[in-house]
C-alpha cells in the first residue's frame, strides 16, 4: 500500500520525463545540456496569473543551438490587457495557441533532465510548477541556475545585495536587446548573458557544474 502512494498512476508523459533523472548526471560543463528559458505571463501573481508563452534554447559546450529551441503560445483563459503593451501577445492574435496540458507535455519532452537557466528564475519556475499542480503533477525535477545569482560570483559585480535586472546585465556585457519582452527573445538574451558569466568564471580557474551551484551566501540552485 505504501508503494502505491509513493508511485501514483501518473500519465505516461510525466513518467517518461521522470525516467530521465534515474541516471546520475556528470558535473562536466562541456557535456552538460543547459536549457535557457523564459515565460511571458498575464501578470506577476503566481496563483492568479497565467503563462502566455514559453521560449527556450539549449546550450551545450559553450554554444547556443538555435536548432534545439522551443516556442509555445498558450490559450488565454485569463487575459490582462494592461500587459499586452509589454509582451505584445494578443488574446486573439495570429500565433497558434495550445492548452496548458499540451504546453507542459511539450515543455517536459523538450527539457528532459537539462539544467534550467533563467533570470530571476524563481518566478518562471513557480509559474511552470503551477501548471503542473493544476494537472495534479509534482514539481519540476530539474536543477536550476539563476543568471542574477551567477553574476554575483563574478568580479564584475560590485553590489552583491543588488538584484540586477536583465537590462542592466545587457548593459554590463554590451549585449543588444533584440526581441525584448518576448519569451524566446528574453531566453536568447539570457543565454548570451549566461555564456558571458561562464566566460568570466572559467577565465580564472577550471570549474565544474557543481561550482556554479555553490555559493556561501546564496546557492544558485533553487
Amino acid at each position: 500500500m505504501l508503494y502505491w502512494f509513493r508511485h501514483k498512476n501518473y500519465p505516461d508523459f510525466w513518467n517518461q520525463y521522470r525516467n530521465h533523472f534515474i541516471k546520475k548526471k556528470s558535473f562536466d560543463l562541456d557535456i552538460t545540456r543547459f536549457i535557457v528559458f523564459d515565460t511571458e505571463t498575464t501578470g506577476l501573481h503566481i496563483k492568479n496569473d497565467r503563462i502566455l508563452s514559453i521560449g527556450g534554447i539549449s546550450i551545450i559546450s559553450n554554444t547556443m543551438d538555435v536548432s534545439d529551441s522551443i516556442e509555445l503560445y498558450l490559450k488565454q483563459d485569463t487575459f490582462n490587457p494592461e500587459t499586452v503593451e509589454i509582451h505584445g501577445i494578443l488574446k486573439d492574435g495570429n500565433n497558434i495557441k495550445i492548452n496548458e496540458k499540451q504546453a507542459i507535455i511539450e515543455f517536459l519532452e523538450y527539457i528532459r533532465d537539462a539544467v534550467l537557466i533563467a533570470h530571476h528564475a524563481s518566478f518562471d519556475i513557480a509559474m511552470i510548477n503551477e501548471i503542473l499542480a493544476r494537472q495534479r503533477l509534482p514539481k519540476l525535477k530539474n536543477k536550476v541556475l539563476d543568471t542574477g545569482v551567477l553574476f554575483k560570483k563574478t568580479e564584475l559585480c560590485h553590489v552583491n545585495s543588488k538584484p540586477y535586472s536583465l537590462d542592466e546585465l545587457c548593459a554590463i556585457f554590451n549585449i543588444k536587446k533584440h526581441d525584448r519582452h518576448t519569451a524566446s527573445g528574453d531566453a536568447y538574451i539570457t543565454g548570451l548573458i549566461f555564456l558571458k558569466i561562464l566566460g568570466e568564471l572559467t577565465s580564472k580557474k577550471r570549474i565544474t557544474l557543481k561550482d556554479l551551484f555553490y555559493n556561501r551566501n546564496r546557492p544558485g540552485l533553487l
